[in-house]
């Protein structure tokens, strides 16, 4: 089955769906997608997972960043937030999994960025079933 790996661990990257894109870029003009591949992206400038968009300078870039899922998702939102609140970039918008229970969220998120929750579960990537999880758009701005 097609979206069998949507239902398991077997995967912690989850392209973004466009019209959520569109919506979120018509409102911010998104200049990096530092979290994507050559399939996926959706801006003409992005990294790839080899080229590691965390070592990457961001400085003045509008960024939208749907990081993978997994382990790692906190050195991105951490990432995201240094960026910003260092002046390096004028604002950092992310697309994560609503998980309020985690540190990266208190550490970094929560009374520190707008949090908006999306009502109902996503489709990420052409998927016939939404995503097992709740998801929420988070923006980094000073």
């Amino acid at each position: 089955m097609k979206n069998d790996v949507m239902f398991s661990s077997k995967t912690c990257e989850w392209a973004t769906p466009q019209d959520l894109f569109d919506k979120l870029n018509s409102e911010f003009c998104f200049t990096l997608d530092p979290c994507a591949d050559d399939n996926n992206h959706k801006l003409a400038k992005y990294y790839t997972k080899q080229q590691n968009g965390l070592k990457h300078d961001w400085s003045g870039e509008t960024v939208f960043c749907n990081p993978p899922y997994g382990k790692e998702i906190y050195n991105w939102v951490k990432k995201c937030f240094c960026e910003v609140y260092a002046g390096t970039c004028p604002c950092a918008v992310m697309l994560v999994p609503a998980r309020t229970d985690t540190r990266w969220f208190h550490e970094y998120i929560y009374h520190k960025a707008e949090v908006r929750f999306i009502r109902g579960r996503l489709r990420f990537g052409g998927s016939d079933n939404s995503a097992p999880f709740p998801s929420m758009v988070v923006v980094f701005r000073k």
